[in-house]
């Protein structure tokens, strides 16, 4: 009886039905304010009153890092999971190594 529960699809069901149970729930326990904040309708623009234009974050100096992060990231997880039995493979792994400090080269040279 207990191996109907172990089927994905009721298993999703129940944990939606439970979800959306608690989501009425709470809507009704939840405080609810009848007054408006002055700034309700009007764009959030990180605190700053930016009423003729928008923010434009300027994101160049976030992609080298976030490049920089997945190589590395990438790059241990390689070398790390790579099987050091024989020479062959070992010599691809410095090969590997030595292509990811090119390529960092290559990303923060100025």
């Amino acid at each position: 009886m207990y191996h109907m529960f172990l089927n994905p699809i009721v298993c999703f069901a129940m944990v939606f039905g439970f979800l959306a149970f608690m989501s009425w729930v709470f809507s009704k326990v939840a405080f609810k304010s009848d007054a408006k904040a002055a700034g309700f309708g009007k764009a959030y623009a990180c605190g700053e009153d930016l009423p003729h234009h928008l923010a434009q974050p300027d994101y160049s100096q976030f992609f080298p890092y976030a490049f920089f992060f997945t190589i590395a990231h990438v790059a241990v997880l390689m070398v790390a999971t790579v099987p050091m039995e024989t020479e062959r493979i070992f010599l691809m792994a410095v090969i590997y190594i030595f292509t990811i400090v090119v390529s960092l080269y290559i990303l923060f040279r100025k």
